[in-house]
């Protein structure tokens, strides 16, 4: 009952993130949001979760694991209904990214608490096996997102956000009967931290997303990104010096937990963006319509999915190194053969290699998160999961700053170089092209432009050409989503190779012996 419980808790978190992705260019279309405003919508979920991760994993120590799921989920269903309501209108964006990151906030406090509470009732030698069945089950209910979001937005996108209103409901059902004890310690909260962590972070990735629209040679853009990474410096500083720190650093020394951390980093770069990325790309280079877009996006999702228990067994026999290097592998491959196929325009030649990079993913992903957690048998299990989600979140902050900021820089020089092509002056070419780049990643295939404007006018008569220019700059961000993946393959011979098992000493069985039953 318990595991049913943090199940559906945990699953309105993942598909959350699946379901917004398929119905953002209708959200954009219907509300005017610009290509960078969809990103800062997308941004504010993630930078929340990451920056409220390691707050959410104290607080379910010190105020019990229940009772922070109850109050997580309340504050995401209560976020979800709230952004489904956002007013057309000027305040639209406001709304949606105030609601958003309160969305993130509320997952922040659920996740960590429902992993605290699946670790504690499964024995470590079994947590293998355990741990990524409830992954892989929450990866199942994931992949019904992009599925489920493409029905919903045929009706009406606002429904992806009030999906979330009846999962929540049967979380709540099934956490009250699963009468979960609720544990407490007595410890202070680490107030300066978190706010720390919080602003370092938001910093960092405003700074690279807003690079797509100041430049990379903006002093503002360099500010926020030095400036983000000098605070998130002063927090592990200030951490090292603090009695009650919000997040242990010593849990770093550990040279197995440390390469973990960074397996997880650069694999999320590039885990969270794909399900963004392929969606737009499908309704935009492939003419998709939502529900096909999801169709596309799926093919990804089951090679995860089949995945996701093969890599829990090898971690439950030969430790989390082999999977690791075997997943980094395969979905460095994987996302460097589709993009290569990303001009063919074609879904049907592209998706063994979204398979593929699935596959790799999930061999990867539920491994690592698990062999970190099982690093903390002497510590708290709600922090360590706090270190690690928090680590995921930003890395997936980062990954969509960093390859939206990509995509808008490479669109924009394609559809320059198409209208220079087609004779557009010199003068008007930078201007034109950065408004279609705006435009086009908002506006599916049924959706062209009708106005009379010059803008709308050079892209109706460029149309095809712009999808495929749209397909090329894609092909950037996806290369970029291979070297990540190598990066992180690089980062699994930092492991020692060592295992976790739970196994009972010959000390220890001997005590237990004497011990009275």
């Amino acid at each position: 009952m318990a595991l049913a419980a943090m199940l559906f808790a945990v699953a309105m978190v993942f598909v959350d993130q699946t379901i917004v992705s398929i119905a953002a260019p209708s959200i954009v279309e219907e509300l005017g949001l610009s290509s960078s405003g969809l990103q800062r919508m997308v941004n504010a979920y993630l930078l929340a979760l990451a920056a409220f991760f390691a707050l959410g994993g104290r607080l379910a120590d010190v105020l019990g694991h229940r009772r922070m799921v109850v109050a997580g989920t309340l504050v995401f269903v209560v976020s979800s209904v709230l952004c489904g309501s956002v007013p057309s209108g000027g305040f639209a964006q406001s709304w949606l990214v105030i609601f958003r990151a309160t969305q993130g906030v509320g997952a922040a406090l659920v996740f960590p608490a429902a992993i605290a509470v699946v670790v504690g009732v499964v024995p470590v030698g079994r947590r293998g096996r355990v741990l990524a069945l409830f992954f892989a089950l929450a990866g199942a209910l994931t992949a019904i997102g992009p599925l489920l979001g493409g029905w919903l937005t045929s009706w009406t996108w606002r429904a992806v956000f009030w999906i979330n209103v009846p999962v929540a409901l049967v979380a709540l059902v099934l956490t009250a009967r699963a009468h979960i004890p609720d544990a407490r310690r007595r410890e202070r909260l680490d107030v300066p931290g978190a706010v720390l962590v919080a602003t370092g972070m938001a910093l960092n990735v405003f700074g690279i997303q807003q690079a797509a629209t100041w430049g990379w040679s903006s002093l503002a853009t360099w500010a926020c990104v030095i400036g983000g990474l000098l605070v998130l410096v002063f927090f592990c500083w200030y951490e090292l010096r603090t009695d009650e720190p919000l997040i242990k650093l010593r849990v770093f020394r550990d040279r197995a937990f440390t390469a973990d951390a960074l397996v997880l980093f650069f694999s999320v770069l590039a885990f969270i963006p794909v399900l963004f990325f392929a969606s737009v790309y499908a309704q935009i280079s492939l003419s998709s319509s939502p529900h096909q877009a999801a169709l596309y996006v799926l093919y990804f999702f089951v090679g995860y999915g089949l995945s996701a228990q093969w890599g829990g067994r090898i971690l439950d026999k030969h430790g989390a190194r082999p999977t690791m290097q075997l997943g980094t592998a395969l979905a460095c491959t994987g996302f460097a053969l589709w993009a290569w196929k990303l001009t063919d325009l074609s879904p049907h030649d592209q998706w063994p290699y979204a398979c593929l990079a699935g596959v790799g993913m999930g061999l990867v992903l539920s491994p690592a998160s698990t062999d970190a957690v099982n690093r903390a048998i002497d510590a708290s299990y709600g922090e360590v999961t706090g270190i690690t989600q928090t680590v995921r979140n930003y890395a997936g902050a980062v990954g969509m700053a960093v390859f939206g900021t990509l995509l808008t820089h490479a669109d924009t020089s394609r559809i320059a170089q198409t209208l220079a092509a087609k004779g557009v002056p010199e003068e008007e070419v930078r201007g034109a092209a950065h408004d279609i780049a705006e435009a086009v990643i908002g506006h599916p295939d049924d959706r062209t432009p009708t106005d009379g404007g010059p803008t709308a006018t050079l892209m109706r008569s460029s149309f095809q050409a712009i999808h495929l220019d749209f397909a090329e700059a894609n092909q950037w961000v996806f290369y970029g989503m291979a070297i990540a993946l190598g990066l992180a393959c690089l980062c699994t011979f930092l492991h020692p190779g060592t295992r976790v098992t739970g196994e009972v000493t010959e000390t220890e069985r001997t005590t237990q012996e004497r011990m009275p039953p």
